[in-house]
């Protein structure tokens, strides 16, 4: 099929700043896209060729979307499933498939799939209600502390806490979830994957993610990884063996723990460009996002290779300031060498909501980690 100038239209579910990095070069490639989102102000509107507001999760809604492309691919796990099956079912490619969205959408079956597939993650509970946590701390089959996890529509540190006490109980909701064993770890690690319909894998070189600790958001990607190569290796295969188990068509991010006795533990997984793949815009041959183009439209995967060493930082919003957004200093940060800020389009800011990323590259990663440090101190995203 020809995708480049020619009639051939991608639908994306989301449009987000994922997706508007994804039409970067849906646009460098002149293919014809078509996003839908709730938003009417969703970042990638402007990049699309036929922008659609509408509810991600409304089978109706996705369906019809759907219809009228020839491949569907998502910027955001929480869409139907359902509509995504039928879609298949009628002969439209949807990648990553509703299948293995199905998997990945819900914690609980997540992890049982790690389990059925032998992929190294921490001990876990599931529990349909909070209620059911309570009896089994008080018949000892639950210790504190632990960590919980609503099963569905958790993202960016939302919808997990670690509990160490009673008390800790009292605001979670009271909806299906998992605990995990509080694993001792050394560093958190990501591993990107990508694999299109024919089985052809590459893998992005290993990123160790340091995270914000209130808001359990990262704050620094770093790439390579401040680890040995028997780590970097023992955490490349196991991605690779998540992605194998998956079948996933496009990109797979494997976040890991390196645990103190250097054991690689899977965290979860999402199938889509991922927040430890931006730096990859700058730093990298392939960018994650042309690569996920390139794996679901079937064409050559990429050079993954890193060009320099490439350290991301996010732009959040500060605690204490929400309403139109004001970008403080940014012409600072842009007089450092190596630096790139990436602004996401989000017109509102609030506390800890993610609103851009900037990108150090330097051969030197102690010396990129040093400007991220000097970046992160200097760039404040707060409200007018």
């Amino acid at each position: 099929m020809n995708y480049f100038s020619s009639n051939f239209k991608l639908g994306i579910l989301g449009g987000g700043q994922l997706g508007k990095m994804l039409l970067y070069n849906t646009r460098k490639f002149d293919i014809y896209t078509c996003v839908l989102d709730p938003s009417n102000e969703a970042p990638s509107k402007l990049a699309a060729n036929e922008f659609y507001q509408g509810d991600l999760m409304d089978f109706n809604t996705v369906y019809n979307f759907g219809k009228n492309v020839d491949v569907l691919t998502i910027e955001i796990e929480n869409v139907n499933v359902d509509a995504l099956e039928k879609l298949e079912q009628e002969g439209i490619n949807v990648y990553p498939s509703s299948k293995t969205l199905r998997t990945i959408q819900n914690k609980a079956k997540q992890k049982l799939f790690y389990v059925d597939n032998n992929l190294p993650t921490a001990p876990f509970s599931r529990f349909a209600y909070k209620d059911e946590i309570l009896t089994a701390i008080e018949h000892e089959v639950l210790d504190f502390p632990f960590v919980w996890k609503s099963a569905q529509f958790g993202y960016d540190g939302t919808g997990v806490k670690i509990v160490r006490t009673y008390s800790d109980l009292d605001d979670l909701p009271n909806v299906e979830c998992i605990t995990e064993t509080l694993v001792p770890f050394k560093n958190e690690l990501s591993v990107i994957v990508s694999r299109n319909a024919k089985g052809e894998v590459k893998v992005y070189p290993v990123v160790e993610m340091e995270f914000h600790p209130e808001a359990n958001q990262v704050e620094y990607v770093i790439c390579p990884a401040r680890i040995s190569k028997d780590i970097a290796t023992k955490a490349e295969l196991v991605a690779l063996k998540a992605s194998a188990a998956f079948e996933h068509v496009g990109l797979l991010a494997v976040e890991m723990f390196q645990t103190q006795d250097d054991d690689i533990l899977i965290n979860e997984v999402a199938p889509r460009p991922h927040n430890s793949g931006h730096h990859t815009i700058e730093a990298s041959y392939t960018s994650q996002f042309e690569q996920h183009v390139r794996a679901i439209l079937g064409l050559p995967l990429g050079n993954t290779s890193s060009k320099v060493g490439g350290i991301m930082v996010n732009l959040v919003g500060a605690e204490g300031h929400t309403g139109n957004v004001v970008y403080q200093n940014i012409e600072d940060i842009m007089d450092m060498d190596g630096v790139t800020p990436h602004i996401y389009g989000k017109k509102q800011t609030r506390p800890f909501r993610k609103m851009g990323h900037v990108t150090i590259v330097h051969e030197d990663i102690a010396e990129a980690r040093k400007i991220a440090e000097a970046v992160k101190k200097k760039i404040k995203v707060i409200s007018e």
